[in-house]
């Protein structure tokens, strides 16, 4: 064996054996950490209408209280960034409301939303504009959805400048109790101005409708959410581990 390769061969077992410290360090700061964006003492709200209320008590309304959280999404969201996180001192209120369309969220949000100087607001608003034309003579459209809204979200920002925005898709299962295919179509555009306005707001998007969409492929619709619009406690915790994908990812 020549000189040469006896070098090469010594060089080679010795970084060989050398730990690979400053790559194992440089996989480490790569890795994003979930929940990034929440900070240390934020202010976390949830509005919307029956879906995000889902019997909460509407006469303390404290955070962080399972009551007031009610027994829905917002609670089963709540619950996990709360115990995952309990050195960030995160405050969480739920203030849906049922029954609730885009411009009933407008005349309360002063109260409900603003002077709670919450760093997140998510909302989740859409499913009675359309359902209370068809059920209860609501004379509203799609583009008085959409005029509401971005009311809503200007006056949100102007106020709150700071504030993150999260829009959940308004969603609809039809071959349900209360929901047929021919809410497919129209509903879509209440959907898709959702989107568009998540998009020009710069707001994280939580897309509900997908999350069933998907569920019912495997499970009929009836265990997710029986009358189409209103889930049951298994759809809940699919829109909560959506919802905590979404923000724990961001």
């Amino acid at each position: 064996m020549t000189n040469k390769r006896r070098n090469f061969l010594k060089k080679s077992a010795l970084i060989g054996a050398l730990p690979l410290v400053g790559f194992d360090q440089q996989v480490i700061n790569t890795e994003k950490i979930p929940f990034s964006k929440i900070n240390k003492g934020d202010t976390i709200l949830f509005q919307g209408d029956s879906i995000t209320d889902s019997f909460r008590e509407k006469e303390k309304e404290l955070p962080n209280s399972p009551d007031s959280l009610g027994k829905g999404y917002a609670f089963l969201a709540a619950s996990k960034m709360l115990n995952t996180l309990p050195k960030k001192d995160l405050t969480i209120y739920n203030r849906g409301i049922s029954g609730n369309k885009v411009h009933q969220l407008l005349d309360r949000w002063d109260k409900d939303a603003l002077d709670l100087k919450p760093d997140w607001i998510s909302i989740l608003i859409g499913v009675n504009d359309y359902w209370h034309v068809l059920r209860h003579g609501f004379k509203g459209t799609f583009e008085t959805y959409e005029n509401d809204y971005r009311k809503l979200l200007k006056r949100t920002k102007e106020a709150l400048p700071d504030v993150k925005l999260i829009i959940c898709q308004p969603f609809a299962i039809p071959r349900t109790t209360a929901v047929d295919e021919s809410w497919v179509k129209p509903f879509g555009k209440y959907q898709a101005v959702a989107h568009k306005l998540a998009i020009e707001f710069n707001a994280f998007w939580v897309p509900f409708q997908e999350v069933f969409d998907r569920a019912i492929l495997d499970v009929p619709a009836s265990y997710w959410i029986p009358d189409g619009v209103h889930p049951s406690i298994s759809g809940s915790q699919l829109m909560a581990d959506e919802w905590i994908k979404v923000i724990e990812s961001a």
